[in-house]
């Protein structure tokens, strides 16, 4: 087939992560495959040189002119099959670039749990041909916003399976961690649905029943002013570290002890996944697509949302047992291998594809 990849973002988040695996993993399969990304946005960067063509698009927005006509130019150029949309704004444009010029079928992708914003939104994506949902939570939020569900096809994300790359403690002390702490990470955007606000509360009770705990955030966000400035009424000093975004995470991941996932929203949780990979056990909050990852009880714990008391015991009764830790580490693992691949990732979108 003829695949273009449509993506909008200017930063780099686990749905531009996922967009250059697709593109990787379709071309691997002897398809042909372009993207179409924002221009002087880092997924731009990181295609150069993967020989996959690249069309860089001007967005300024929800329905940008420039994003638009330079789609439609791409559309016109390529002549794709079938056009992937990955975000909400890909989906305007795309929509409205294929009436310009194009007869791709559209393929509208959800990777959010966040409810659809009137009768426009759901307008849009029942125009697509299909919608794909990376999650049972997210096809669940589409359906109750009015998206018939024979057009809904769920297909987890995906990350590769790949070994822990050596020098794990070193880039943690590094980062300032005290040696011999037992490491509680994060990695999330610091966005208001990763609820960075609920694990920051949480950090006090964890660090009376574990004092040799310590926290490493890793990723950037608006957020982080008000977050650092609440570590600091807090005490945290050097068991709370904002690490900012990292390129290393191969090997800060295998170094934590925990992987704690605190969102109130959230649509699956690539994050979730590298840690799986990793065999790490993992504590996170029931929301969105997150126990469809995490088996409570078996591959990690999982509390409420918005519960710091709730999410501190699970954190320090988890951190105090090495054994059970290193349980649902392995339990993780083989998850990660039967349900959550790249490859399989890939696959599974190609017989959407198909059958479309």
């Amino acid at each position: 087939m003829r695949v273009l990849h449509v993506d909008t973002a200017l930063s780099w988040r686990g749905g531009q992560n996922q967009v250059l695996l697709a593109a990787r993993g379709m071309a691997a399969r002897g398809h042909a495959v372009a993207v179409a990304c924002r221009r002087g946005g880092v997924l731009e960067t990181r295609l150069q040189g993967s020989g996959i063509d690249t069309f860089p698009i001007g967005v300024r927005g929800e329905a940008s002119p420039l994003g638009i006509l330079g789609l439609a130019r791409a559309f016109r150029a390529f002549g794709p099959e079938v056009a992937q949309l990955h975000d909400p704004h890909a989906v305007t444009a795309g929509l409205l670039a294929a009436r310009l010029h194009g007869s791709a079928r559209l393929i509208a992708t959800r990777r959010v749990d966040f409810p659809l914003r009137g009768a426009l939104s759901r307008r849009k994506y029942v125009s697509c041909r299909r919608v794909v949902a990376v999650s049972r939570a997210v096809a669940g939020v589409l359906e109750a916003g009015g998206v018939d569900g024979e057009r809904i096809r769920v297909v987890y994300e995906g990350v590769p399976d790949r070994p822990a790359a050596a020098g794990g403690a070193e880039a943690l002390a590094a980062l300032g961690v005290p040696a011999g702490c037992r490491v509680v990470g994060n990695v999330a955007a610091l966005a208001d649905h990763k609820d960075h606000a609920t694990l920051l509360e949480s950090a006090p009770a964890v660090l009376r029943g574990v004092p040799e705990a310590c926290f490493v955030i890793v990723g950037e966000g608006e957020l982080r002013p008000r977050l650092e400035a609440r570590a600091r009424e807090l005490g945290l000093g050097q068991r709370w570290i904002f690490a900012g975004f990292r390129s290393d995470l191969d090997r800060l991941l295998p170094a934590f002890a925990i992987f704690c996932l605190s969102s109130h929203q959230e649509g699956l949780g690539t994050s979730l996944l590298d840690a799986m990979n990793f065999a790490l056990p993992i504590v996170a909050t029931a929301a969105g697509g997150i126990p469809e990852a995490v088996e409570d009880g078996v591959t990690g714990r999982l509390v409420p949302p918005r519960d710091p008391e709730a999410l501190a015991q699970a954190l320090a009764s988890l951190l105090r047992d090495p054994g059970r830790r290193a349980a649902m580490g392995e339990a993780g693992r083989r998850r990660f291998e039967a349900r959550f691949s790249d490859e399989r990732m890939v696959g599974e979108t190609l017989r959407v594809f198909e059958e479309a």
